[in-house]
């Protein structure tokens, strides 16, 4: 007797349903801040840099002070005008002495 283990879940269950917008997030520092504007680029050992720009909507959470060169985690999603980040975490940077 043949013991199996059950069957992956199915993708169609990860995937949200249509009309829900799914959650992307995108990691890096910032090189360009404006009011309804933020821009993060990241560098991947290996690979060119990539450069993101998100809109800042009125219920875009923000936690911490954006700056330029802070590094921050966006939690983004697409939208008719462009990419919309839903949270910004800016990411402390602890100084050593």
């Amino acid at each position: 007797m043949l013991l199996c283990a059950p069957p992956p879940a199915s993708r169609a269950q990860e995937q949200p349903a249509e009309g829900q917008s799914q959650d992307h997030f995108f990691a890096g520092s910032i090189t360009a801040l404006s009011p309804d504007k933020i821009t993060v680029s990241r560098t991947v050992l290996g690979s060119k840099p990539e450069t993101h720009t998100f809109l800042i909507k009125p219920d875009t959470r923000i936690e911490g002070k954006p700056r330029l060169k802070a590094k921050v985690t966006v939690r983004w999603v697409p939208d008719e005008d462009g990419d919309r980040a839903v949270h910004i975490i800016v990411r402390s940077t602890q100084k050593t002495r």
